[in-house]
């Protein structure tokens, strides 16, 4: 029986459901593409293989093995891609949230079974169906959740907005004792480098009071003034555009003081180093090639 206990993005990992790349049908039509990082990759003929994403997926698996952390994966559904695990549910407390995914991905929360079988019994909750979210808007952060959302005009324009007013205001009432905390984000649907597909695009909170920000993500400046002044800027990594493209954001504490970072990102993972962190380097280059990295592939379970 699985226990949930969710509270943050950084207290020590006990358990956690890693994405898979078996079986993921190969590169899409940039027509089936639901996202401007891989649509751009497809049309570039540099969309990654499964061979390439299965290996990276292992080499994570590898680093997690190291710190004792026991992994679930879902069950392989064939012709699916299930990489990014982190969307299709999420752990705030002892509460699994069921949220109502993009369409084109729902296939994706069958898979699941295995995992809700060993839950304790009312631990799953389901959103109703004009709540709308993914799993890589949504931060706890001990007192907070942090929600990347999108108001109803740029929801209703763009693919790439995940998480609606509606969905917000559900994980409001659900988890009353929380200050829920929206952060609306930039939206394209054709740019990579112009849209925050999920708030850990970025913006995540990592361990020691710290916290990793692209400013240019969110859509309004008071959002981004709220950040700086709740982490204080003393404490934030800003990172730049093409640091943002390439993902610098989506990094994955596994402890307070423990990355895991990818093997390119010099710049950051210097400073995480000279911070006092212990990173934990996993080459995900070509994952990244889908629009998610670390944080996207990992949805925890428990965190002591």
């Amino acid at each position: 029986m699985i226990h949930l206990d969710i509270h943050n993005e950084t207290a020590t990992l006990k358990a956690v459901l890693l994405g898979i790349a078996d079986d993921f049908g190969g590169t899409p039509t940039v027509g089936d593409c639901y996202d401007p990082k891989s649509k751009l990759h497809v049309i570039e003929g540099t969309y990654p293989t499964e061979a390439n994403c299965s290996a990276e997926l292992q080499a994570l698996a590898q680093v997690l093995d190291k710190y004792n952390i026991q992994i679930f994966r879902p069950e392989n559904i064939k012709g699916l891609n299930q990489i990014f695990s982190r969307d299709i549910a999420f752990v705030i407390e002892d509460k699994l949230v069921l949220p109502n995914i993009i369409q084109q991905r729902r296939g994706e929360t069958h898979a699941l079974g295995a995992l809700l079988d060993q839950l304790k019994p009312n631990s799953t909750i389901s959103m109703p169906e004009e709540a709308r979210a993914e799993g890589g808007d949504v931060m706890p952060w001990n007192d907070y959740i942090f929600v990347g959302y999108s108001e109803e005009e740029d929801f209703r324009m763009y693919t790439s907005a995940r998480t609606n007013r509606a969905g917000l205001d559900f994980l409001a009432s659900t988890f009353s004792s929380k200050k829920v905390k929206g952060l609306e984000l930039i939206k394209s649907d054709d740019d990579p480098r112009e849209n925050a597909l999920h708030l850990d695009c970025c913006f995540q909170p990592i361990g020691m009071g710290k916290a990793i920000l692209y400013r240019d993500g969110f859509k309004q400046p008071e959002d981004v003034e709220f950040l700086v002044n709740y982490f204080g800027h003393e404490n934030l990594i800003e990172i730049t555009q093409d640091e943002m493209h390439e993902m610098n954001t989506n990094v994955f504490s596994i402890a307070e003081d423990v990355i895991v970072s990818e093997s390119g990102f010099i710049r950051l993972n210097k400073l995480l180093r000279d911070l006092g962190f212990t990173v934990e380097e996993v080459p995900y280059a070509e994952t990244s090639k889908m629009g998610g990295l670390f944080r996207c592939s990992t949805m925890p379970l428990i965190r002591r």
